[in-house]
């Protein structure tokens, strides 16, 4: 079989990948699929990981600025999050009932997310998110859910971003509306208002392939008034930021109060839970929506998640991911100056975005990110990055110093 944009710098990636493609649909499908990075130049498997840097396949070693797509808050092979784990799994992986672990972790969600009554459990984001909107609907017997445009909320059909196995009823009650547009949400909720049953947003709009939008002053607001003025339900997608802005939510961070919030990601820093929390209010809507899944409560993941929890609080983590998030971009965009080089960042210090500023087409931004990957430091070209608690001060130096060299040796 042939496959385009074979690695030529990566003799076991490239073996693996034409193994991968006789057996998988599309060789390395989703996306981790080298097409949404630059194929040929970026890694295309992984073999072990420590705090925030990875090695691929062929043993090249890289400072890690994607973090699994958001999960490693606390870095690879934490030693004391996989402790718990390994310690949970010692007593069984899987049961016909939940565990104590269940519980202890949403006692601790509850207790820590300002405006929890209640939690629910499952494995990816996409489970939350779907299933909110059902309790939303459930809730409010209302069919139509108002997201906000080039929003990803996972891949399921009523949200996904491609056509590809989705048919146009999938999204028949789906409405959309820009970013901190105004005019769009007083024209949408005066023509559809009291057949919504839900609104979902995520805390600020980080949209792959485009620069991110933080919430202008009084837009938060305008959401939450509209929402009671009409009895809709307010669910965030605090999927990608949740842990890394406040340890009680992203909410927090930004001032707001939402009334479902669905985590996932760095909620047990690498293994596979997510999470919805909500009001007391939505507790019967919640009770009666079914949703399951055979692995959904596996207490070794709920043990992590407590452990990442902990550790975030008890060593700040937050704060200073926050502080050293800043101080780096700051940095980054004085080494563009250096080299001549306009940068653009956008987002948070721990969900930070640069990019090449003038460079519609993303060209100049692989070009930069290809000679990034060849200085030992991953950086996504079209996706949001995540700076996380083992991005410590030596490390991030080192980063700006291999930056430096790319960005004096790329074509821009």
């Amino acid at each position: 079989m042939s496959i385009p944009f074979l690695p030529s710098d990566q003799a076991n990636g490239a073996a693996l990948c034409r193994r991968a493609a006789a057996v998988i649909p599309g060789a390395i499908p989703g996306h981790q699929s080298p097409a949404l990075n630059v194929p040929g130049h970026f890694p295309y498997f992984a073999k072990r990981g420590s705090g925030a840097c990875y090695w691929d396949a062929d043993d090249r070693r890289f400072i890690d600025f994607m973090g699994g797509y958001g999960p490693l808050v606390l870095g690879t092979a934490h030693p004391e999050v996989d402790a718990a784990y390994t310690d949970a799994l010692k007593n069984g992986n899987c049961f016909n009932h939940p565990t104590e672990w269940t519980v202890r972790l949403a006692e601790a969600l509850v207790e820590r997310v300002d405006f929890a009554d209640w939690a629910f459990f499952g494995k990816n984001g996409a489970d939350m998110t779907y299933w909110a909107i059902r309790v939303a609907r459930e809730h409010t017997h209302r069919p139509y859910i108002l997201k906000v445009t080039g929003a990803y909320h996972g891949t399921e059909p009523w949200c996904s971003d491609t056509l590809a196995g989705v048919l146009s009823e999938d999204k028949a009650h789906i409405l959309e509306i820009p970013w901190n547009d105004h005019a769009a949400l007083e024209q949408t909720i005066q023509a559809k208002g009291d057949r919504i049953a839900g609104l979902v947003t995520t805390p600020f709009h980080h949209p792959s392939y485009g620069d991110m939008e933080l919430p202008e002053a009084d837009f938060l607001a305008a959401l939450r008034r509209h929402c009671d003025a009409v009895g809709a339900v307010w669910i965030l997608d605090d999927v990608r930021g949740g842990f890394r802005h406040d340890i009680g939510g992203s909410h927090r961070y930004f001032s707001f109060t939402p009334d479902i919030s669905c985590y996932s990601k760095a909620i047990a820093n690498g293994y596979a839970l997510s999470a919805a929390v909500g009001r007391e209010a939505l507790r019967p809507a919640a009770s009666r929506v079914f949703a399951t899944g055979s692995f959904w409560n596996n207490p070794a993941p709920h043990a992590a998640a407590l452990k990442t929890m902990e550790v975030l609080e008890r060593d700040t983590c937050i704060p200073g991911m926050l502080q050293r998030g800043s101080e780096w971009i700051d940095a980054f965009l004085a080494l563009g100056k250096k080299h001549g080089i306009e940068l653009k960042a956008s987002g948070t210090p721990t969900l930070p975005y640069i990019r090449i500023a003038e460079d519609p087409g993303f060209f100049k931004q692989q070009s930069f990110c290809s000679a990034a990957i060849r200085q030992g430091v991953f950086l996504h070209p079209h996706h949001n990055w995540f700076i996380g608690a083992a991005h410590d001060d030596a490390l991030l130096e080192e980063s700006l110093a291999a930056i430096d060299r790319a960005l004096g040796g790329c074509s821009v």
